[in-house]
């Protein structure tokens, strides 16, 4: 497993559920979204442009993802909007495909164009480090099964404050149908996800 094919296995329609608890009030808020993601090769021109983004040589990435979300959380102020899409480049190390940078169009935390660490761990789960000016971010994914992702997050604010997520993550009826048909697995029946994705 690589970071490139973590993207292609994560490939669909997905419906995330989601706790984030709000560690300063000691309260945790619930909420849901549709995800979008797209496995993207190394010369789509997506890939290519995030990388002119980054003034990163085009031909160092070996491929990424575009991702689109639209969701919601208990709190929300009748303007606040949870919508969005995003694209990430995958620029693994030379000589270790399992880890490398993440350039993203925009990130997690931060609406702004990032770059972070990624690596596949021992059980081939994806985990995601950022750095931005005012806080940092470890996010982890992995597969319970083909059609169940799984995903924590915790939000590091340089103040002190912070947040922790959990997401399960759905594959949507119509793409879990065909996973069915080719694979014989059914979906776990389990609520809930996290995102800025």
């Amino acid at each position: 497993m690589d970071a490139l094919k973590f993207f292609q296995k994560s490939s669909g329609k997905w419906r995330s559920q989601r706790t984030t608890h709000h560690l300063a009030f000691r309260r945790a808020e619930i909420g849901d979204s549709e995800i979008y993601v797209e496995a993207l090769e190394s010369d789509n021109p997506k890939i290519v442009e995030i990388c002119q983004m980054h003034d990163v040589d085009p031909a160092s990435a070996v491929g990424g993802a575009f991702v689109s979300w639209d969701g919601s959380m208990a709190w929300d102020k009748e303007d606040e909007n949870h919508s969005g899409t995003t694209v990430f480049a995958l620029v693994p190390e030379k000589d270790n495909p399992r880890e490398g940078i993440l350039l993203r169009e925009r990130g997690y935390a931060e609406i702004v164009p990032i770059a972070g660490r990624y690596y596949i761990d021992n059980d081939d789960a994806l985990v995601l480090i950022t750095e931005y000016e005012t806080m940092s971010t470890i996010e982890r994914f992995w597969f319970a099964n083909p059609n169940l992702r799984l995903r924590t997050s915790t939000v590091q604010r340089f103040g002190g404050f912070n947040t922790a997520t959990f997401c399960a993550e759905m594959r949507r009826e119509d793409e879990s149908e065909s996973n069915e048909e080719t694979n014989n697995i059914s979906p776990l029946n389990m609520g809930y996800s996290i995102t800025g994705w």
